[in-house]
């Protein structure tokens, strides 16, 4: 089974209990979405590899260290990329690919209508961020896809996960960890998380 580290930041805790509440508004949404992506992100990216560097200060030389390698920030759409921001925030410098995954109602197995990964990537690491780990399926489904265009780390992040999906991802990708800032009770009959947020997508842009 893949490692799942459920955060126990007091920073995280307290802007998952905001964005739990049915009064946070959709710009405060997206703006808890986005500081919450910077700060799973640290988290996530703890044991990046890394190489020294050599810096010149004003005074003399001082020995550093450097990220070793490209990193991809890989949103799943639409609801991933406010945690996307964040992420840019964290690292300006790397690369964003775009997976498009809906679920259908009836048999909620993700149905994908865009992708735009390289099909042969040069990143060394690739950080996925998906807001809500539900049924799994479509976390599955973007690790699949990461896997086929060469990519050797991938990290899942997401705020907030329901048991079922992270069973259904940790078995079909043992290799993949699960970065998430609350674990909740369950899945529902319709396939949301219990009692989550409702849909993150539909509160960050106002489309509920």
């Amino acid at each position: 089974m893949a490692s799942v580290f459920e955060s126990k930041h007091p920073l995280i805790q307290e802007k998952i209990a905001a964005l739990r509440s049915v009064e946070t508004s959709p710009p405060n949404f997206r703006a808890l979405v986005r500081l919450l992506g910077t700060l799973l992100g640290l988290e996530a990216t703890t044991n990046l590899p890394t190489r020294f560097r050599s810096v010149r200060t004003p005074l003399g030389d001082a020995s550093g260290r450097e990220v070793d390698g490209p990193i991809a920030i890989v949103p799943i759409l639409r609801a991933g990329l406010g945690m996307a921001d964040g992420l840019l925030d964290l690292i300006p410098e790397a690369m964003v690919w775009h997976i498009g995954l809906f679920r259908d109602e009836h048999t909620l197995e993700p149905t994908e209508y865009y992708s735009r990964v390289p099909k042969e990537s040069l990143a060394r690491v690739a950080l996925v961020a998906d807001p809500m780990l539900a049924t799994g399926g479509s976390a599955v489904r973007a690790c699949e896809i990461l896997r086929e265009s060469g990519v050797l780390d991938i990290r899942y992040l997401c705020l907030i996960a329901a048991p079922e999906g992270i069973h259904r991802l940790s078995s079909a990708m043992p290799e993949v960890p699960i970065f998430t800032g609350a674990i909740d009770q369950r899945l529902t009959e319709i396939g949301f998380i219990y009692p989550g947020l409702g849909d993150a997508g539909d509160r960050q842009f106002a489309t509920a």
